[in-house]
């Protein structure tokens, strides 16, 4: 996969984000596009970085791990995002990133 640029990569990274916020996504699914097509790095490659085994990446992509929360912010730091919390109800979660101006 060719390098993207820094703001190809910043436009893939909010188009990926939409679909988790929307839940057209789940956090496996958009850590495994992030990793893939934002990246472009393989799952060996991205364990390595991050510090953790690829069977564990694999795993948290599959959506079939419960890991700490100090390991989901490790793991998804080198895409510039950290775990948080968000509403779950979809109308608070909309007003939470658009506020009123």
């Amino acid at each position: 996969m060719k390098p993207r640029s820094q703001p190809d990569r910043e436009a893939a990274l909010l188009f990926l984000l939409e679909q988790f916020y929307a839940d057209e996504l789940t956090e496996g699914q958009l850590l495994r596009a992030l990793r893939r097509d934002v990246l472009g790095l393989s799952q060996t490659d991205y364990a390595s970085l991050v510090g953790i085994s690829r069977r564990t990446l694999s795993d948290l992509e599959g959506d079939k791990s419960n890991i700490t929360l100090a390991v989901m912010n490790r793991v998804f730091k080198p895409l510039g995002l950290k775990v948080g919390l968000l509403p779950r109800q979809r109308h608070l979660l909309e007003q939470a990133l658009n506020p009123a101006q």
